[in-house]
């Protein structure tokens, strides 16, 4: 899978992070209000390095670029999931308020699920328990919640991350069509990506 693809719609182009977005992409980020509900508050310039040199070295982070104006207007980013190579995470994801409550997000999420879908056949996205915000977003995508989980993989919903997975329809040959969204705590993951929350959205 290319993890830094170029993605184009007629309001976002998504391209690979660059050293040099460093200081417009921060010119968003330094918003206190973005991170009232994350656990990093990335407006802080040292917390906000820190954030961006991992995304550098990702190999799997994306900027986002408001076509309109040919500004930067946000991140995202790709992570593989290890010993799991039928899917792919999506998260840290962040947009200047300006651009919260419209068709963006939801565009970005459009373009960023079905290049995935290409070559994988899951979409899971890590989310604080408390960062209400970032899980009505991901439930924006036509899913759906599952309170009553069977699956011998699954734990209880007692961790501090929640785990959506995003399924694709193997019988729909429009990706788009093809979503399933459930929420999911894996058992023997809650606890790792509780302490790895710290760089995560």
């Amino acid at each position: 899978m290319d993890f830094q693809p170029v993605l184009e719609s007629d309001y976002v182009l998504l391209r690979a992070l660059q050293s040099v977005d460093l200081e417009p992409l921060y010119q968003v980020a330094k918003d206190p209000m973005i991170w009232e509900q994350h656990p990093c508050k990335r407006n802080l310039r040292p917390e906000f390095e820190k954030f961006f040199l991992e995304s550098i070295e990702s190999n799997g982070a994306l900027i986002v670029i408001d076509k309109k104006t040919n500004t930067i207007i946000g991140s995202s980013r790709y992570n593989p999931i290890l010993g799991f190579e039928n899917g792919v995470e999506i998260g840290w994801t962040f947009l200047s308020r300006n651009y919260w409550g419209g068709k963006y997000n939801k565009e970005i999420k459009n373009l960023m699920i079905e290049h995935a879908f290409k070559f994988v056949e899951n979409i899971l996205f890590y989310i604080d328990i408390n960062n209400i915000r970032s899980q009505r977003a991901v439930e924006k995508l036509n899913g759906r919640k599952l309170e009553g989980l069977d699956d011998r993989k699954l734990a209880s919903t007692d961790s501090d991350i929640v785990t959506y997975v995003l399924r694709k329809n193997k019988g729909s040959n429009e990706t788009k069509k093809g979503w399933g969204l459930e929420l999911y705590v894996y058992k023997g993951w809650a606890f790792f990506f509780k302490f790895c929350y710290l760089r995560r959205s």
